[in-house]
């Protein structure tokens, strides 16, 4: 018998994917001005939502709101300015895969733990990655689909057609 394993998965929060959804359609109309509605309605993501993403990203800089009655939010910056890094602090706050590897950490086990610093360099290695990766590239949907292995065993990351 083969035993089953049971994946756990680093995983953004569902605002934040709707966040990137939002981004993205901005994205593709970089010289409209599209309010919170026009966004909602291209996207399919409720309007309450998208407005409060919209403040979010507009307090991080990633987006910029004019008002009145042409008003409503363009992109900041160029698509590719606006790493994946960008939007998960944006939403999320920094990524921090385990406690001590968060800026303020407060970990009752740092003074013994003997795999901490080894948590920071993965930590680090994941918030390249995340500053490598554009807005384009996240658009971009003929990209090819990494091939990833974790303790040897092959891992498939599956993408919706």
């Amino acid at each position: 018998m083969v035993p089953t394993v049971e994946t756990q998965v680093l995983r953004i929060s569902k605002l934040t994917d709707y966040g990137t959804v939002v981004l993205a359609h901005l994205a593709g109309e970089p010289a409209v001005v599209c309010s919170a509605a026009d966004v909602a309605q291209a996207t399919g993501i409720a309007v309450p939502t998208v407005s409060k993403l919209l403040k979010s990203l507009g307090r991080a800089g990633l987006v910029t709101s004019t008002r009145g009655a042409n008003g409503g939010y363009q992109l900041a910056r160029a698509p590719q300015d606006i790493s994946a890094a960008s939007v998960i602090d944006a939403l999320e706050g920094p990524v921090s895969i385990t406690e001590c590897s968060a800026i303020d950490s407060h970990c009752d086990y740092e003074s013994v733990c003997n795999v901490g610093s080894s948590w920071q360099r993965i930590n680090v290695a994941i918030r390249r990655a995340l500053e490598d990766i554009s807005l384009i590239d996240l658009l971009r949907s003929n990209s090819p689909v990494p091939n990833f292995s974790f303790s040897g065993m092959p891992i498939t990351v599956e993408t919706k057609n």
